[in-house]
């Protein structure tokens, strides 16, 4: 569809749409949509329900929030490859602590990267995965399971209170949650003990981690 069909106020709400996403990497809200534009949320909703109908945008996602501008083969332009990430809490890579559900903001992704939509993302505290790469203070992005294979990198609810990060290992009468540091001993569960909250797909480097690696 040819962007020379749309109204003025459409094709306003469409350069709004290429800019911030150019800038920031990410769709912005229906309500800072409209406090950009000076326009109400139902005037947005609206336009981006014909923008859609015109296949100038795609929106996914729960509640169609996420929004990815189309271009001439009709896929995804690559001026938003990019997704926000719910930070849920923090997790240990050390001794496990306690598993906080409280939402801690976001993180963005490469949606060419990391394909899952309801992917969460932890916020690692401790090195007792260091030889696995990843380091204190780095966001692990993870994939929601409920099992795993031997060998992965797993998010782990142990005594249905306490997560942790580790590589996962099944044996015959129990689960092995293995670090990934000498200094740290391997853990070991009975099946009933453990509860597999999501698989470590990817992990953005900390800035802390950053800092002492550039030390």
């Amino acid at each position: 569809m040819s962007i020379l069909s749309l109204t003025p106020k459409q094709k306003r709400l469409l350069d709004y749409l290429q800019e911030h996403m150019a800038s920031t990497g990410i769709c912005p809200s229906l309500r800072q949509a409209a406090n950009d534009l000076g326009i109400s949320h139902t005037a947005v909703a609206q336009m981006l329900k014909l923008l859609e109908q015109k296949e100038l945008i795609k929106r996914t996602g729960r509640y169609q929030r996420t929004v990815y501008l189309m271009n001439a083969d009709q896929q995804p332009s690559g001026i938003h490859r990019w997704k926000e990430v719910p930070v849920i809490g923090r997790i240990t890579a050390g001794l496990p602590m306690y598993a906080q559900q409280e939402y801690n903001g976001s993180t963005v992704v490469d949606s060419d990267v990391y394909k899952g939509s309801s992917l969460f993302a932890l916020t690692v505290k401790g090195d007792s995965m260091i030889n696995a790469g990843i380091l204190d203070g780095d966001i692990a992005i993870c994939e929601p399971r409920q099992y795993a294979e031997n060998g992965e990198i797993v998010v782990a609810l142990i005594h249905q209170e306490e997560a942790t990060v580790k590589r996962f290992f099944v044996r015959d009468d129990h689960i092995v949650l293995e670090p990934e540091n000498p200094a740290y001993e391997s853990m070991r569960y009975n099946f009933n003990e453990v509860l597999v909250q999501g698989k470590v797909i990817g992990i953005q480097r900390g800035t802390e981690a950053m800092q002492r690696l550039h030390k």
